[in-house]
């Protein structure tokens, strides 16, 4: 049975994928880096240390990977100031889970303020126990320590509570934890890897709320 539900906030919530890829090369712009076709999937879903692993790998050592995350956050807060589309069915899944007392909880790479601002201008920020950022924890997707934090809020072991996830390193992270993990792909479709980690794969949030109604996760 599921005791908690733990979302990501970026192209899982709120349709903000597009905004985050089209901005990282302005950011690499402004610091003077020639942008690489495909850096934003390769940075997709990470934060932290592990943001910079991936710029490090695709540049060198000697880039500024937190000057170029606070560039490229700065650019996108500014773009979602004037609010969020939400992903459809969000609002049906959560007043589900509101109506069941199933706790949920937000986890994502985006900083706490991001998240507190997405969850206010979609007002939404009710619906949930707790919010944590991937910047909180040691280690960044697609480690677990983001989920097994929010876990740990919600008052439910890892097997207990149910991932939601669009991005490869959130699967990976979901599945590391051993969390019942399922993708709502985004931008990006499944390959053999994502079918092979995920618990199972919906087309939106409604299919994952209609699960939920016939007891088929858990």
């Amino acid at each position: 049975m599921v005791k908690g539900v733990i979302f990501d906030m970026d192209g899982l919530m709120f349709d903000t994928e597009p905004v985050w890829g089209e901005n990282l090369k302005p950011a690499t712009d402004a610091l003077g880096l020639a942008y690489k076709p495909g850096l934003s999937d390769a940075v997709r879903g990470t934060a932290g240390g592990e943001f910079a692993k991936v710029v490090h790998a695709w540049y060198d050592e000697s880039v500024d990977a937190d000057e170029l995350w606070d560039v490229w956050h700065a650019i996108v807060e500014e773009h979602l100031r004037a609010g969020v589309e939400k992903k459809p069915g969000l609002d049906e899944l959560l007043a589900y889970l509101g109506e069941q007392g199933i706790p949920a909880a937000v986890a994502s790479s985006s900083p706490a303020s991001q998240i507190a601002q997405n969850l206010e201008n979609a007002g939404v920020s009710a619906c949930f126990s707790a919010t944590v950022s991937g910047l909180e924890v040691e280690h960044a997707k697609p480690e677990p320590d983001v989920f097994l934090r929010a876990a740990e809020l919600l008052g439910c072991d890892a097997h207990e509570a149910l991932v939601l996830e669009d991005s490869f390193n959130g699967v990976r992270a979901g599945a590391a934890g051993g969390f019942i993990t399922i993708m709502v792909p985004d931008l990006v479709q499944p390959d053999d890897e994502m079918r092979s980690l995920a618990t199972r794969i919906c087309r939106d949030l409604y299919e994952v709320r209609d699960l939920l109604q016939a007891g088929a996760i858990g």
